[in-house]
């Protein structure tokens, strides 16, 4: 089965197309350009640099969050759109999850860490086998560190804002081919869970945390 995987969680734009578990082809686009600008030409380039049509793939899958709240939405529009256009299912993962998967370590934990702002980063950490140490938060790095009791690689944008905290700690970080969001990791943690595939209508993001504009609107209520 073909899979057209995308992930618009943080900064990079990127989108891979696997068959029964092998990765096929992967664009990955951190050129600073908006996900409306990058997501449905990458899309179209890798399907035809695989040789393929919409025609031809069999599932999607997207990232639900946590992440950027507006890129979060353009990548569950564009995978809603085409399921509903080729009546296909979309199989939820989760952006931590899959910046895990990019770098799973066999004797460190791994930490994926993505910039929440205020001072704060959307985090979640993971053994060896991919379960959960500290299932995903939005909290600030010195409570991330201070649940590590033993090392730890760490990735995602938020390693730019808290890198010295992480090396201070004495903790590790993945290399720069492996930092950032790959669809690739997307393709293969949704190959492993094709029984959870949602019709368009089932898939929803998962924030942690409100808007700014819900946080406002609360604010003011």
């Amino acid at each position: 089965m073909n899979i057209l995987a995308i992930d618009t969680s943080g900064g990079t734009s990127t989108v891979a197309i696997s068959s029964s578990g092998v990765i096929l082809g992967e664009i990955v686009v951190a050129c600073g350009k908006t996900h409306s600008q990058t997501l449905m030409p990458a899309i179209t380039t890798l399907l035809e640099t695989c040789g393929m049509d919409k025609g031809d793939l069999g599932l999607l899958a997207c990232v639900t969050g946590p992440g950027s709240f507006t890129g979060l939405r353009i990548g569950a529009a564009v995978a809603k759109g085409l399921a509903f256009a080729l009546g296909l299912k979309i199989v939820p993962v989760s952006a931590l999850d899959a910046l895990a998967y990019n770098a799973i370590q066999q004797n460190a934990l791994t930490v994926p860490i993505m910039d929440a702002r205020r001072n704060q980063v959307y985090a979640a950490i993971y053994n060896q086998n991919l379960e959960y140490i500290m299932p995903p938060v939005a909290c600030e790095i010195g409570e991330v560190l201070a649940k590590l009791h033993a090392s730890a690689v760490f990735l995602g944008d938020g390693v730019d804002v808290h890198k010295a905290a992480i090396l201070h700690a004495g903790h590790a970080i993945a290399p720069p081919h492996l930092l950032l969001q790959r669809a690739s990791a997307t393709a293969m943690l949704a190959y492993r869970s094709q029984h959870k595939a949602l019709n368009a209508e089932g898939f929803e993001l998962m924030y942690i945390r409100q808007s700014q504009a819900e946080r406002e609107k609360a604010q003011n209520a």
